[in-house]
């Protein structure tokens, strides 16, 4: 084993230093966190992020999204956001959505949506903390972290410094994503951090014309992940233009994906 150097970032041991979580500086009071994962990019993480802070806000909870991805943050369009947040002397104040979610991006804090974020890993890193720490959240039930993909430093520092309730894990049918989920659930396990459940995007196409399945990705293998891992598939969820059209017009708060119900049950009754 190796010696401790006592710098906790980019380290993954989760020795006694560790058990010390994050607290807001704000007075903020937040009493969920689920973070939603996923181990390559492209699978639709931002997309089930979104789903599940509104389906869950419709359910009457004060709701929050932290966007984590801080180099490719896609939150604020999902939600039409384009007001920038803004700081007084208390910390940053949020921008709201239109059923009232709470969000803090890092393009709510850029001139433009375009704008690249030139940082290197243990700036990001603090980046995200302190989007927790000194965001005025105020009351919020459940808060929802939208993670980038892999297994770098924001997952090490949002595994290690928040209070997570668990993990959603995003993934899609392709053997090479299934591969890759299996990286993303072993960092889990090795932080000790729960795992809710899978979502698998992109599962199934539904032909309008004849109504039948097909399966336009190849052959899920979510199942023997989830086997495997014993960790449930919460959901399967079919490829659907009109949630496309929705969030590139920013409105993917108006629309209910009934197949993340037992998703949204899992982390409300899970609390």
């Amino acid at each position: 084993m190796t010696e401790c150097n006592h710098n906790c970032e980019g380290c993954a041991a989760d020795c006694a230093q560790r058990q010390t979580k994050l607290q807001s500086n704000t007075g903020a009071k937040i009493r969920n966190v689920v973070a939603v994962v996923s181990g390559k990019g492209g699978v639709g993480k931002s997309m089930v992020t979104s789903l599940l802070a509104a389906a869950v806000r419709r359910q009457g909870y004060n709701t929050a999204v932290l966007d984590a991805d801080i180099t490719g943050p896609s939150i604020p369009h999902c939600f039409g956001l384009h007001t920038n947040a803004y700081g007084v002397k208390q910390g940053i104040v949020p921008v709201t959505t239109t059923t009232g979610i709470k969000v803090m991006s890092i393009n709510l804090l850029s001139q433009h949506d375009t704008d690249p974020v030139l940082w290197r890993g243990p700036v990001i890193a603090n980046a995200v903390k302190q989007f927790y720490q000194d965001v005025l959240w105020q009351d919020v039930d459940y808060m929802f972290v939208d993670m980038p993909p892999g297994t770098g430093d924001v997952p090490l520092t949002v595994f290690q410094s928040l209070p997570l309730q668990g993990i959603v894990v995003v993934t899609t049918p392709q053997d090479l994503v299934a591969m890759i989920v299996e990286k993303a659930v072993n960092m889990a396990n090795k932080m000790n951090v729960p795992v809710i459940g899978i979502v698998e995007n992109m599962s199934y196409w539904i032909c309008p014309d004849c109504n039948n399945r097909h399966n336009i990705f190849g052959q899920s293998h979510v199942d023997e992940i989830s086997k495997k891992f014993d960790i449930p598939v919460v959901a399967k969820l079919p490829i659907n233009s009109q949630l496309q059209y929705m969030a590139d017009n920013g409105q993917l708060e108006m629309i209910e994906q009934p197949e993340l119900k037992p998703v949204v049950d899992t982390i409300v009754k899970s609390k």
